[in-house]
């Protein structure tokens, strides 16, 4: 359908928007990577200033007349689904005012400047007044959206990252796998108990040549150079534009394992904006759906593929000759499959994952509501990890200062990493039935065949369609934790 000067004053618009949106991108991934720490004062004003423009680029006065007059339009196709998504990014900025969205900016960044200091010191203390700051402004960005949007105020912070979540989801889903994953756990423990330990391949593994084998394992997998780069940050993520992707990850000399997995998650999540629709490409239907098919697609090349047994004997062939050592698959893959009771949630199994989760769920929902003053955090990060996954962690970097993500202001997001991984689960299972070459293919280096039917059935949707009706067209189902649980049994206890 040609477009009307209502829907083309609106797409010139949200093309301006993305554009802004791909340059902070950008500017958030150099101040991670290459920025000087005396830049910091001069990156949260441009930062701020891009946040602002953006707000008011989208509340502008003009554009709730421009909805309304295309909402009155016959629009078919993908311009009635960019038409909603205008409509919700809307809804999520016009209760905002501009003062807000600038605190906000600006608190995040002075925050999230504060928690690399105190993690490297591990000392909550040198941070905790900014994130008390901080999380008083989106308890105020919270209320703000829930009285617009009539939901709650969690819930309001959960729609930035995933547009329909809401807490009744999360909660019966979190709840069936709060039910079985402890007794899963105990099981796997006491199975893998009977067994001698895996035996770790000793380095030290030179950081130059695990760059060389990261690289390798990239492309393997789809990654394309052209468009996108692998650098080197304290805390792992994939940031940039659909163009131009920016990885980063970390390494340590004592091993490589950690470090190649964590670089697989994040192929994945490179691989869904890359393959996301060109046509579409500056419009909001254009845009990944949401944070729980993002985690989905980084959890299926980690977990679901990449630790499966016909990769891992690929993989160690390629460190053998790598680091010239000797590292056996079964054992290659008895490492990547070890489960512990463990406080590092990027570390973690498949098994304790979801456990850590939950735990900071509770307590970003526990913080926000107010019946867990911020100071407290330490203490109570610390019972929950004992009560739940039983382990105390020994500092704050190894507690509660471990993860960025609270402290650049991202409340409601952790809910994202285990819906992924239930949603992951469900969508290799179905991409192994309609392909069964997959796996044998996986084991040969071959991943245009997953990669080719997760584009058909995911990537090439964007934001077409909802979750739910994406999960459900690519699988046949609605989504459920049974493929996950299953998942789990099959991997760790049916050796």
């Amino acid at each position: 359908m040609t477009a009307t000067p209502a829907t083309e004053a609106l797409e010139a618009r949200f093309r301006r928007i993305s554009a802004l949106s791909g340059i902070a991108s950008v500017l958030i991934w150099d101040q991670s990577v290459l920025m000087p720490s005396g830049g910091c004062e001069a990156r949260a004003e441009q930062l701020a200033n891009l946040s602002v423009l953006r707000h008011e680029l989208l509340t502008a006065p003009d554009v709730a007349e421009q909805l309304a007059t295309a909402e009155e339009e016959m629009l078919e196709g993908w311009r009635a689904a960019n038409l909603l998504e205008m409509r919700r990014l809307y809804f999520h900025e016009i209760a905002l005012s501009s003062k807000l969205v600038d605190a906000l900016s600006r608190a995040s960044l002075r925050c999230e400047i504060l928690w690399r200091e105190a993690r490297a010191e591990a000392n909550f203390s040198i941070v905790l007044k900014a994130l008390a700051e901080l999380i008083a402004l989106i308890q105020e960005e919270a209320t703000a959206k829930a009285e617009i949007m009539k939901i709650s105020p969690y819930e309001a912070l959960l729609r930035r990252y995933e547009p329909a979540c809401s807490i009744n989801s999360i909660e019966k889903l979190f709840g069936e796998l709060e039910d079985q994953l402890p007794s899963l756990l105990n099981s796997v423990l006491e199975y893998q108990a009977t067994r001698s330990d895996p035996v770790q391949p000793q380095g030290p593994f030179p950081i130059a040549i695990q760059r060389a084998l990261s690289r390798m394992v990239m492309q393997a997998i789809g990654f394309n150079f052209n468009y996108g780069r692998l650098d080197e940050a304290l805390h792992p993520f994939c940031g940039g534009v659909p163009d131009d992707v920016r990885i980063t990850t970390r390494y340590e000399d004592s091993s490589f394992i950690s470090a190649i997995m964590g670089i697989i998650h994040e192929t994945g999540h490179a691989l869904y904006e890359r393959g996301l629709p060109l046509a579409w490409r500056t419009q909001p239907v254009g845009s990944a759906r949401g944070m729980i098919m993002h985690e989905s697609q980084s959890l299926l090349m980690e977990m679901q593929a990449c630790r499966s047994e016909a990769f891992l004997d690929l993989l160690s062939d390629w460190a053998c000759s790598a680091f010239s050592i000797s590292l056996e698959p079964k054992n290659l893959f008895r490492i990547c499959t070890k489960v512990k009771r463990g406080c590092i949630r990027v570390e973690a199994d498949e098994i304790t994952y979801p456990l850590h989760v939950i735990v900071r769920t509770r307590l970003e929902r526990a913080m926000l509501s107010g019946d867990l003053q911020v100071a407290y955090l330490p203490s109570t990060w610390n019972a929950e990890m004992n009560e739940l996954i039983g382990v105390t962690p020994p500092n704050d970097a190894m507690g509660c200062l471990q993860d960025i993500h609270w402290y650049d202001g991202a409340f409601g997001y952790f809910p994202m990493y285990t819906l992924g991984a239930i949603t992951a689960a469900q969508i290799f299972q179905a991409a192994v039935r309609d392909e069964r070459c997959i796996p044998e293919a996986i084991g040969r280096g071959d991943f245009k065949p997953l990669v080719e039917w997760l584009a058909r059935n995911i990537h090439d949707l964007a934001s077409f369609k909802s979750t739910e009706e994406i999960i459900n067209m690519a699988t046949g189902a609605n989504l459920s934790t049974v493929p996950f649980l299953s998942h789990i049994k099959n991997r760790y206890l049916d050796e």
